[in-house]
Formats: C-alpha cells, sequence, structure tokens
C-alpha cells in the first residue's frame, strides 16, 4: 500500500499533485513513478561517478543527489525550495532564513560521528528542497560516514517507527536518533546488497514499497 508523506504548503493552493515532467496529474500514479524512476537513479549513483566531483558533506552534494534522483521527474529537481513548507505540526526552516541556514550547515564539522549526525539533523531541519529531501540526505549521511569514519548505516536494521519518532524529536534532543544510527553502523561500505537494502528500506520510511530496487 502506498501511502506517500504528507507535507502543506504554507502559502496556500492546492498541493496535491506537485507539477511534474511526466505530465501526471494523478498522486498514487506519480508516487509510483517516482519511486520506479528514482530508485533505479539512486542505484546508477552507487554504481557511477557522478558525484565524484563534489566536496563530501557539503550543501552541493547533496543538491547534486538530490537532481540526480529526481530530475526526470521535477523541474525544482537540486534547487532550493522557494515556499514554506511544514510536516505535521513541525515547520521547517522559512524560506527567508534558509539560504543563511544551508551556509551555517556548509560550516558544520564532519570529522566524528556526533558531529556528522548532527548536520544531519540540521540539514532535515531546513529541509530544502519542495520533495525527496528524507531519500536525499539520507544517502548524503552515509557519504559523510563512509568518507570520513569508513562505515555506512545498515538503514534495513532501523525500524520505521523508531526512526520516524527520533527524527521528529532530534532538533529538540539528538541522542534517540544518534543511538539508532550507531546501532545500525557497518563497515560494509562498498556492498552493493548492503546499499541496495538501504534504499529500499529509507524508500519505505516515506511510504513508497511498490519496487524493490534489485528488480528495477
Amino acid at each position: 500500500m502506498l501511502e506517500a508523506s504528507v507535507y502543506f504548503v504554507l502559502e496556500g493552493g492546492d498541493d496535491m499533485v506537485l507539477q511534474n515532467k511526466l505530465g501526471i496529474n494523478n498522486s498514487v500514479e506519480l508516487a509510483k513513478e517516482e519511486e520506479r524512476i528514482s530508485k533505479k537513479k539512486a542505484l546508477d549513483l552507487f554504481d557511477g561517478t557522478a558525484l565524484a566531483m563534489y566536496p563530501v558533506g557539503s550543501f552541493v552534494q547533496l543538491a547534486a543527489i538530490h537532481r540526480y534522483l529526481f530530475e526526470d521527474i521535477y523541474d525544482f529537481a537540486g534547487k532550493v525550495r522557494t515556499v514554506n513548507m511544514a510536516k505535521g505540526n513541525f515547520r521547517f526552516a522559512p524560506v527567508m532564513y534558509l539560504q543563511a541556514a544551508l551556509e551555517s550547515i556548509e560550516n558544520m564539522p564532519q570529522s566524528t560521528f556526533d558531529e556528522i549526525v548532527e548536520k544531519y539533523v540540521e540539514m532535515n531541519v531546513a529541509h530544502p528542497f519542495r520533495e525527496g529531501n528524507g531519500r536525499s540526505a539520507r544517502i548524503w549521511l552515509d557519504l559523510m560516514l563512509k568518507d570520513e569514519l569508513h562505515l555506512v548505516v545498515d538503514w534495513s536494521l532501523v525500524d520505521k517507527e523508531d526512526y520516524l519518532l527520533a527524527m521528529e524529536r532530534s532538533p529538540i534532543k539528538d541522542t534517540e536518533i544518534k543511538y539508532l544510527l550507531k546501532s545500525a553502523l557497518t563497515d560494509q561500505i562498498d556492498d552493493r546488497t548492503v546499499y541496495m537494502k538501504g534504499i529500499d528500506h529509507s524508500y519505505y520510511y516515506e511510504g513508497y514499497t511498490l519496487y524493490k530496487i534489485e528488480e528495477l
């Protein structure tokens, strides 16, 4: 059962179906195609060198990840959002402060596990893109962990509800998300199967469960 993540655009207007390059005006159909296309692109990221030119942990790297995943679907792929957004009762960084927030996050240290997770949490609060933030940022997080610590998260070991609750609480206290992610670290940083399982689980957090990446 597909359960697309629910975001709200605070300026108002009909946000049920995002404008897309595919000409789809049904939210369920759009979610299906978004999952299929972007999951395949996520696997291409692992197999290719599309991110090699970008500094690890930089915003330009995160934007490149987002652009690569979603460029065939949305015109806004890789571009900083221009609308204020909220999810549930939580409001992400207001547009008027977003660029300053991204510059501040860019300069955060990333040499230890705690520093890397703190940077990840702050990027989640910033939520720089119109859609696809979580899926892009989890790849970005793993690239930092891989580069700095020679570790990655085995996302298949991180329970969905535990993760979502921990992330919801992380702007106030990040102890819980740090514990969850540290418990799931692995040194199998170049294992394609670990990566593929991780992408499937990352999409599962957002309600995308129709396709297995190995079948695409």
